[in-house]
């Protein structure tokens, strides 16, 4: 096995016993470090002890958008925490706009206050020169796109992303990343995503604890997985397995800026 590491995972969202164990299984999985997103300003500060408690762990704050928005004053109070705590982050995120949601709720989904969110979000990524993680998949992507380039972001991170080839060329074109989860040993889309986007620009993650099939049915989700991700990645690409360990790996320290560490 060669160095990993895990470019997007919910560890707060573990049991603390299975933290425990996922920590615990860290170096012998040779994964150096752990991109823990945040859910909400609750999220955030669990994220916050465990980097405080981990040092594998970095955490990004941020709002997942497949949830009802938060009133002004929870909104307020977010962005003041993040701004107390930008040097603490290693990213704006996750953060992005509610696809899934809006799809279950249908045509009487008003879209707007997430669109409002994520350009604050992507004004304080610029305002605090931090990265940015996106959820923004399929019909969403393009919204994303669209306001990213408004602002001239330059480095976003497209999580788990899924969406059309002219969305996808976008994407790349401006030369922001995308992650792929262990589901690319089983999902033909995903398979044929990492056979489009460029190597140079992926990243992998697990997305945790988000539960995977195939031959990771009934297993709780572990940075782990990834190795098997990379081996796909490598049979997809046509690379030798240690060049794509190494462009990876490479990638992402490079995004989140851990070549201090």
């Amino acid at each position: 096995m060669k160095p990993i590491i895990d470019a997007h995972i919910h560890l707060d969202l573990y049991e603390a016993a299975e933290i425990e164990e996922i920590m615990a299984g860290l170096e012998n999985a040779q994964c150096t470090d752990v991109i823990s997103v945040s859910y909400h300003l609750d999220s955030c500060r669990i994220n916050l002890q465990l980097a405080e408690t981990y040092h594998q762990v970095r955490p990004a704050f941020g709002f997942h958008p497949e949830q009802e928005l938060p009133s002004d004053h929870e909104i307020s109070q977010l962005f003041s925490w993040m701004e107390n705590h930008a040097e603490d982050m290693v990213a704006v995120g996750e953060v992005g706009l509610p696809y899934y949601m809006r799809m279950e709720q249908g045509a009487g989904f008003s879209l707007q206050g997430y669109m409002e969110l994520l350009e604050e979000f992507i004004k304080g990524a610029k305002r605090w020169n931090k990265p940015i993680v996106l959820h923004a998949v399929y019909d969403d992507a393009p919204a994303a796109c669209d306001l990213l380039e408004k602002h001239g972001v330059k480095k976003a991170h497209f999580h788990w992303f899924k969406g059309d080839a002219p969305t996808t060329e976008r994407i790349a074109e401006n030369g922001w990343f995308i992650s792929v989860t262990p589901d690319v040993l089983y999902e033909q889309e995903i398979r044929g995503l990492v056979q489009r986007y460029p190597l140079k620009q992926m990243m992998v993650e697990t997305d945790g604890p988000w539960r995977f099939e195939g031959i990771f049915s009934g297993k709780m989700t572990h940075p782990r997985m990834i190795h098997q991700s990379v081996d796909q990645i490598s049979s997809i690409k046509g690379c030798p397995p240690e060049a794509v360990y190494q462009t990876l790996y490479a990638n992402t320290k490079e995004f989140y800026r851990l070549n201090g560490r």
